[in-house]
């Protein structure tokens, strides 16, 4: 059998298997010994080539293909795979396409099969809009055609293997010494934080510094869509995360089931991933009756956060404006707003503090303040975050 045979079977034997299913490494390898069977059942296939093809068969599931290499990179920060069209990456804050493609949707759905199937994820016509985590924690999102018209589309996001530490954003220029000792103080003070920012602005890698600065006397409970925050040096750490309906029966688990069953679990402070829809009303409850917390929020900016947050509440419960307001401005402490410039770069931008409700609105005073001063000869922006003096 030569070489462009054994291809086209081992094609044709991986098309047919419903790798859809999560499976344990044994009943994969039951699998492919049953399709083996089948076909040695219509031609003739020698014990070293029926072999080969045991083996082949698994590496390719087991693998990810042309995406192994990429996933395996460390500098690579964002894979994404727009169908068959193409493959982009983000390195060092800049993105550029690759040479490389899919041959086949049907590769890249067996790629998201594999992937979605060791994620306690699943992902079909039925369910066509998936996220999930890596075994390593980088943040996977899936949308299968037709509703993605040119093809499934597949999005990582990586984490570095080391959590980014204060010290790595001083020598960023995220922020300042000065900003640094002062955040210190705020969260081990159990200040209500809330980091707000748009997609990419480095919102999670924040979150896991701030948490350094939590004291290890405390009991920290997170809770995230899918887990992505490195807590190290908590010892009393509980890690919740939501979960699917399935076909079996299982229940949705939301971000507001655990937030309420988290109130019962004695914590000292609770870290919400990001608040994003009806949560929100759990959320500010919370920050208001004596729980210290820290979150996440996409928004423009630090003023902008006050209406993401309204709208979200108004998506969970019938509550007036000026109530909700109200609990805004007294719930959070502080709210930090963090950009990616046009360089790449991501820097804090503004730290505000609500400092009450008047005239319908909720006041906010600026504590620190990024200045830009242009951009250098190779296209850095200069600048720094700086203290606003009252």
């Amino acid at each position: 059998m030569d070489k462009d045979m054994k291809m086209a079977l081992l094609e044709t034997m991986i098309s047919r298997m419903d790798l859809s299913k999560q499976m344990t490494e044994e009943e994969i390898w039951e699998l492919i010994d049953e399709q083996i069977r089948q076909e040695s059942k219509k031609q003739s296939i020698d014990v070293y080539v029926r072999e080969q093809l045991r083996k082949n068969i698994f590496h390719a599931i087991r693998q990810l293909g042309i995406l192994q290499e990429l996933i395996e990179d460390p500098e690579i920060t964002e894979i994404m795979v727009n169908g068959t069209a193409g493959i982009f990456i983000e390195k060092d804050g800049k993105l550029r396409q690759l040479e490389s493609s899919f041959d086949t949707r049907e590769k890249l759905r067996q790629v998201i099969w594999q992937i979605t199937a060791g994620c306690n994820r699943v992902v079909n016509e039925a369910s066509p809009i998936v996220d999930a985590r890596l075994p390593d924690g980088a943040r996977v999102n899936v949308v299968l055609d037709p509703i993605a018209i040119n093809g499934p589309i597949l999005t990582i996001r990586r984490f570095p293997e080391i959590p980014i530490t204060m010290e790595k954003l001083l020598s960023f220029g995220t922020l300042t010494e000065i900003c640094k000792d002062w955040l210190r103080e705020k969260v081990e003070e159990g200040c209500n934080i809330l980091v707000s920012g748009g997609t990419g602005s480095g919102k999670t890698t924040f979150l896991n510094v701030l948490s350094q600065f939590i004291p290890k006397t405390e009991r920290v409970i997170t809770i995230e869509d899918s887990a992505e925050l490195q807590l190290k040096s908590i010892p009393n750490l509980v890690r919740l995360e939501t979960r699917n309906a399935n076909v079996e029966g299982c229940r949705e688990i939301t971000i507001r089931d655990l937030i309420k069953t988290s109130l019962r679990m004695r914590p000292d402070r609770i870290i919400v991933g990001e608040v994003r829809g009806k949560e929100a009303v759990d959320m500010l409850q919370s920050v208001n009756v004596g729980h210290s917390a820290m979150t996440t929020v996409h928004a423009n900016s630090v003023r902008d956060v006050v209406s993401r947050l309204e709208t979200m509440v108004l998506m969970g419960m019938e509550m007036p404006i000026s109530a909700i307001r109200r609990q805004i401005a007294s719930g959070f402490d502080f709210m930090i707003h963090l950009g990616r410039l046009k360089d790449g770069s991501r820097r804090v931008l503004e730290i505000a503090e609500p400092i009450g409700f008047s005239e319908g609105e909720v006041q906010m005073r600026t504590i620190f303040q990024f200045e830009s001063r242009g951009f250098n000869k190779n296209g850095k922006i200069l600048g720094e975050l700086k203290k606003v003096e009252v």
